[in-house]
């Protein structure tokens, strides 16, 4: 396997590995489909992913999911997420307060857990979101070190969930802390930078997941002035993705200072679409004891999906198709673009194969990206695409995907074209249709936790 590794490496014009590379992961949440200056929005100022593209091999056709839980499962083990029984909402309160009860399986093999075998460090800064049950939190799936929020958001001075009645949610390495007034990002990645300084002699792994651009909107002021002439909510959103580059760019700078670049994977990438989300405000009586009423949700949506359709939650392309890239100056080309399918999944096996380390016995989902790098002609590794949440689910093949809601097909889109996804082919193909929804079924099947 290792020589199969090598070889390919070889024939993208590396030479052998002298070290094992370290592996830094930028997750972005609530990152829409086109928002990053290098995928074509000339209003955002985004230098650091912007480098990033320039040192690497952006994707120009990389899904994700339709929300946050199901997208990190697919990261973290390169499969799907019915597997690890991730199809609903999961715990995000550790002492049980949001009634849920709801975690990714124990027995899954994460990213984390293969790499700390082979000997890395293994850090999470960040949102979690697979489930705060004791024996389900990242220090049980990999991880040395943790530092970050458990469930799906939290306002970035009070460390607050901010839905219903709310909750604490800031945990350092499964002990609740307190550092309220102080700026999450600003937390995270000054930990993630000691953490580079203290690791720099061996190898880690690094998984910055950020919460941000995802509401609460609370963005470094300092970009209130750059963006002060866009129209609502572009501008407040876009203050967001700054905010976000901004923190990418210290950490990129850091592994830069320490001559660690080089030698560095890095991969960004969204979780899923932009939010479009509305109206949500402090319920009277707030764990957090802020005022009732006040507004704490994505003001409708500022992000930029171009021709797609569709946002967060949704199986639109909006709602899954996100920015990412891959960069690692050592051993892959610089400044190249592949459009090719690609998923979340498929980071997990392109890792082990950089690193030249076993893939683990679990079966995987996903595929190494390195064939679509090295040969930027070939085909989509993936001849179909699935997804599902709830009740919910999609499925493509090829320029046609079907949308459902249980047994019941809803929609049927093409890809095609200037305006895609924008007509419902449904009694026009009903070949098509039933094709698509035996592929779905047989998918359901296949997934099903054994």
């Amino acid at each position: 396997m290792k020589s199969l590794i090598l070889t390919g490496l070889l024939a993208l014009g590396s030479p052998v590995l002298a070290a094992p590379p370290n592996v830094v992961i930028f997750l972005t949440d609530d990152q829409g489909t086109l928002d990053a200056n290098c995928y074509g929005s000339k209003d955002l100022y985004t230098p650091a992913m912007d480098r990033l593209a320039a040192t690497g091999v952006r994707f120009t056709q990389a899904y994700a999911h339709t929300v946050c839980c199901p997208a990190r499962a697919l990261l973290m083990t390169g499969r799907h997420p019915q597997r690890s029984g991730v199809v609903h909402w999961t715990q995000g309160d550790r002492k049980g307060s949001d009634s849920r009860n709801r975690n990714m399986a124990a027995s899954e093999v994460t990213i984390a857990e293969v790499l700390r075998k082979a000997g890395y460090a293994t850090a999470i800064f960040g949102k979690w979101h697979l489930g705060a049950k004791e024996g389900h939190d990242p220090l049980a799936q990999g991880f040395d070190h943790h530092f970050g929020h458990l469930g799906g958001f939290i306002d970035n001075y009070n460390h607050f969930f901010l839905h219903g009645q709310g909750f604490h949610d800031l945990y350092e390495n499964n002990v609740e802390i307190f550092k309220r007034d102080e700026y999450f990002p600003d937390l995270m990645a000054n930990r993630a930078l000691d953490y580079i300084d203290a690791h720099q002699d061996k190898p880690f792994f690094l998984y910055v997941a950020f919460n941000i651009p995802h509401y609460p909107e609370q963005p470094d002021r300092k970009f209130e002035e750059r963006y002060r002439d866009l129209p609502m909510p572009r501008q407040s959103y876009a203050r967001m993705i700054s905010t976000t580059d901004d923190r990418m760019g210290r950490i990129l700078d850091r592994l830069e200072k320490r001559k660690l670049r080089g030698n560095t994977i890095v991969i960004f990438m969204s979780d899923n679409g932009h939010s479009t989300e509305e109206g949500a405000r402090i319920r009277a009586n707030h764990k957090s004891g802020m005022k009732e009423g006040h507004y704490y949700h994505a003001h409708g949506g500022g992000g930029n999906t171009g021709k797609w359709r569709g946002s967060k939650g949704s199986y639109y392309e909006g709602g899954l198709r996100v920015p990412a890239i891959i960069s690692y100056p050592a051993r892959l080309p610089e400044g190249e673009v592949r459009g090719q399918a690609i998923t979340a999944a498929d980071w997990f096996p392109t890792i082990l194969d950089l690193c030249g380390i076993e893939r683990p016995k679990a079966q995987l989902d996903g595929h190494s990206v390195l064939p679509l790098i090295q040969k930027p002609n070939s085909p989509s590794l993936h001849r179909t695409l699935h997804w599902g949440w709830g009740n919910g689910w999609a499925v493509r093949m090829g320029d046609w995907k079907l949308i459902g809601n249980g047994n019941q097909p809803r929609f049927l889109g093409s890809l095609a074209g200037e305006h895609p996804e924008a007509s419902n082919h449904l009694k026009e193909k009903p070949k098509l249709v039933q094709q698509l929804l035996q592929l779905h079924q047989d998918w359901v099947e296949e997934t099903r936790p054994r």
